[in-house]
């Protein structure tokens, strides 16, 4: 699939939650996006809130396309939208506006996401352990695993 731009907000805090737009690249499967060094995988049963989960910290998110009269925002959340520099000649395309009010919008440079590092993430053999652990993250269903790493010897 082609990067498409999309409306990204983190749920974590209701419908306040930091909110961003850009361009977003998707997993081979589709369940899978990567933006600003996130990976977000779709949700089997969406949540209370989100459609989409963080494989790191399972927080939920809601991912949806863009709306044309630009009110992304649930209508009892606020706060100013982050838009990616390089996303914003396309999102005024897909709109009903010219010109971004800087009221509602903040303009950041999207991180790099290096996928590799999620998909060894997801794709690890892992083993669990009783001391200290090294990481966690979220299966397919949100259910925390805290796992290691297993490396051939």
């Amino acid at each position: 699939m082609k990067p498409k731009v999309m409306y990204i907000e983190n749920k974590f805090r209701d419908h306040s939650g930091p909110a961003w737009i850009g361009f977003v690249e998707f997993s081979k499967s589709g369940q899978t996006i990567y933006l600003n060094n996130k990976a977000l995988k779709k949700l089997k049963v969406p949540g209370i809130w989100g459609n989409y989960f963080d494989i790191e910290t399972g927080e939920e998110y809601w991912v949806s396309g863009v709306k044309k009269d630009g009110r992304d925002r649930h209508r009892f959340g606020g706060g100013k939208i982050m838009i990616d520099k390089n996303s914003i000649s396309e999102y005024l395309k897909l709109v009903d506006f010219t010109v971004l009010d800087e009221n509602h919008f903040e303009f950041i440079d999207f991180e790099k996401t290096y996928k590799a590092r999620f998909n060894e993430l997801e794709n690890a053999e892992t083993f669990l352990r009783k001391e200290m652990h090294a990481f966690t993250f979220y299966d397919n269903n949100r259910r925390k695993l805290i796992s290691d790493l297993k490396y051939p010897d």
